[in-house]
């Protein structure tokens, strides 16, 4: 995104998340323009203790944490708590993930902010209800929301999403909340705070409507769509990913990979009829892919024009040739960590500002308090 078109220049957040969720939607905000004050305990945001870590900075604070100011306060001390609130009385944003109920208590909640903020909430199980105080993390949203069940690895054992899923949705639901009371603020400036929340539950859950909404409908687990849609591995060693969505397809892939009987065949002839034949459909087709390498059928399959590629990992993607022509990755330069590859923010351009040090902007900002009230 262009500098001199960042929407939010000017706009005023303090970020009192921790971990993922909160933070996310905060530095989101930060690459729209806003000047986003990111507050930590003394013991600092606990992502910083987790991944590679150097100097005081991890890899994960830094995925989520860049364009920011950070902040120490200790909130269990009079003087910090008057500090917290005294930012929180200037916030056009402030975004909270504390337990229900303490952000309140420790001087941070809707009633700190002025008439016109809005306050973001985000939690496991969401402010109310019967499961409200539960603690939660990204593994339990999964499981409690659906995600995990649909995800049954080939022993049948349902697994979590390999990557922090539940919690970066709902760090991108929270960013398009906000947003959206943002613009409500434009349209309707009569003075009323606009209070968001956000779970990660809910949120997880969001993802995944479509089956959500197809179970509820028939009160069972439907069908599966696409079969054979999944991942063959090839002779190289490399799985093929083939996705398919038209009955169309399934006879082009036949025809391409050298067994245009099967769709002749009664217990191949729909999607519906490979569902519930799949124990004999799929061995064949493993059986096939497993004779050429992944190259080779990628050259085939994307000659007949189907959908395929090889499932690539992290560094795969880094690597691969369409991505670096689409600058879909760039450099953080984070002091302590060195040049650390990051997939760009999509729509918001190449965004490289690096997380800040732990409490590198505690003097800078109180300073800005007392300039402000004296």
């Amino acid at each position: 995104m262009d500098d001199g078109l960042k929407p939010y220049r000017g706009l005023r957040v303090l970020d009192a998340g921790q971990g993922i969720a909160g933070p996310y939607c905060g530095m989101l905000l930060a690459a729209a323009g806003a000047d986003v004050i990111k507050l930590e305990p003394p013991e600092g945001d606990w992502s910083r203790g987790l991944s590679t870590r150097r100097d005081g900075h991890s890899v994960m604070h830094t995925t989520f944490n860049r364009g920011k100011r950070s902040v120490v306060l200790d909130l269990k001390t009079p003087e910090g708590r008057q500090a917290a609130s005294a930012l929180a009385a200037r916030a056009d944003v402030l975004i909270e993930a504390f337990r229900p109920g303490v952000a309140a208590r420790l001087g941070l909640g809707p009633d700190a902010t002025p008439e016109n903020a809005v306050c973001l909430s985000i939690s496991g199980f969401g402010q109310q209800g019967p499961h409200a105080e539960r603690p939660c993390t990204d593994s339990v949203a999964q499981a409690y929301s659906g995600l995990v069940a649909l995800n049954p690895g080939a022993d049948g054992t349902p697994h979590k999403v390999g990557t922090f899923v539940s919690d970066v949705v709902a760090g991108i639901s929270a960013f398009a909340a906000v947003q959206a009371a943002l613009a409500q603020r434009q349209l309707d400036p009569t003075p009323r705070r606009r209070v968001l929340d956000v779970s990660l539950m809910a949120g997880t859950a969001a993802l995944i409507a479509f089956p959500i909404a197809e179970s509820g409908l028939l009160g069972r687990t439907p069908a599966a769509l696409n079969v054979p849609a999944g991942s063959y591995r090839a002779a190289c060693g490399r799985w093929v990913m083939l996705a398919l969505v038209r009955e169309a397809e399934f006879v082009a892939l036949c025809q391409t990979i050298g067994v245009p009987e099967l769709p002749k065949d009664p217990r191949f002839e729909s999607f519906a009829a490979r569902d519930q034949n799949r124990d004999a459909l799929l061995p064949i087709l493993r059986e096939v892919f497993a004779r050429e390498t992944a190259e080779h059928w990628l050259r085939l399959l994307h000659g007949a024009r189907l959908m395929a590629e090889t499932v690539n990992t992290p560094l795969d993607w880094l690597a691969d040739h369409h991505v670096q022509a689409v600058g879909a990755a760039g450099t953080v330069q984070q002091p302590g960590l060195g040049a650390v590859p990051m997939p760009n923010l999509p729509g918001l351009g190449p965004w490289l500002a690096p997380a800040p040090a732990m409490g590198a902007d505690t003097e800078a900002v109180l300073a800005e308090l007392r300039a402000m009230a004296g």
